[in-house]
């Protein structure tokens, strides 16, 4: 199914019938097929919302710059227009970031909420970076254009270099956003869920976040990664359950 706002086409799943709402954020890219297992251990207690966002899986293009503003606003509308009333939510990676805007900032009336492997806490850059940085801004300055694609490859990220042209300056605006201050601000009762060995989002980042949101629990996957939702099928539906079957 497709959902029409301003310029977007967005599409998205819906599964079951019941009158408990569930929306599943994935993280950046086409994650969607990831999260059928829960999708399927929990529609006979929810009706379930899940999306792909704009430029991934079955949602078109768009050549618009976007902010992570734009991303929650859309999802804001997306819930209002589909009459979802106080839904729960499950937050994967880059889905965390409209999860932190949707309920911290725009005061979203949400049920329970949970984080699974997010981003959206900034750190500090470290030297190695920051120099990175700089000597990536030079050479950019002094290079002829048919050789920027070469100089994105070697100093871009491996997400960054995998967009299309015109989504990076989309990549860059939301890597660069700190969303802490809207992490700081959720009040409801939060799970959060992390792999030990996450290198896109380390650990470091679940232990602020459950001390900055005051009703959450964090529950660490050992040895596990960024998708540690998927290397613990089980576990996570047994964890789910608990938080989300009253």
């Amino acid at each position: 199914m497709y959902y029409n706002y301003k310029n977007i086409k967005l599409y998205y799943e819906k599964h079951g019938k019941k009158d408990k709402y569930l929306i599943i954020l994935p993280g950046w890219g086409n994650t969607r097929p990831t999260f059928y297992n829960i999708i399927n251990q929990f529609k006979k207690f929810y009706t379930i919302y899940i999306i792909d966002y704009p430029g991934f899986g079955n949602s078109p293009i768009i050549n618009n710059n976007l902010t992570i503003y734009d991303y929650a606003d859309l999802i804001k509308n997306f819930i209002k227009d589909n009459n979802i009333d106080n839904p729960s939510i499950i937050a994967h990676s880059f889905g965390g970031r409209i999860a932190s805007i949707l309920i911290g900032k725009e005061k979203l009336e949400v049920n329970k909420l949970i984080l699974i492997d997010v981003a959206g806490i900034k750190h500090r850059k470290s030297f190695k970076l920051y120099l990175k940085e700089k000597i990536y801004k030079f050479i950019n300055k002094i290079t002829k254009y048919k050789y920027k694609e070469k100089l994105n490859k070697i100093f871009g990220s491996t997400d960054y270099n995998n967009l299309p042209k015109c989504m990076r300056n989309t990549f860059k605006n939301i890597i660069n956003e700190d969303l802490t201050k809207y992490y700081k601000s959720i009040k409801i009762t939060t799970l959060i869920i992390w792999g030990e060995y996450d290198r896109d989002t380390p650990l470091k980042d679940g232990k602020i976040l459950n001390k900055l949101i005051r009703n959450s629990a964090l529950i660490i996957y050992k040895k596990r990664k960024h998708f540690s939702y998927l290397e613990e099928i089980s576990l996570t539906n047994k964890i789910l359950y608990y938080m989300l079957i009253d």
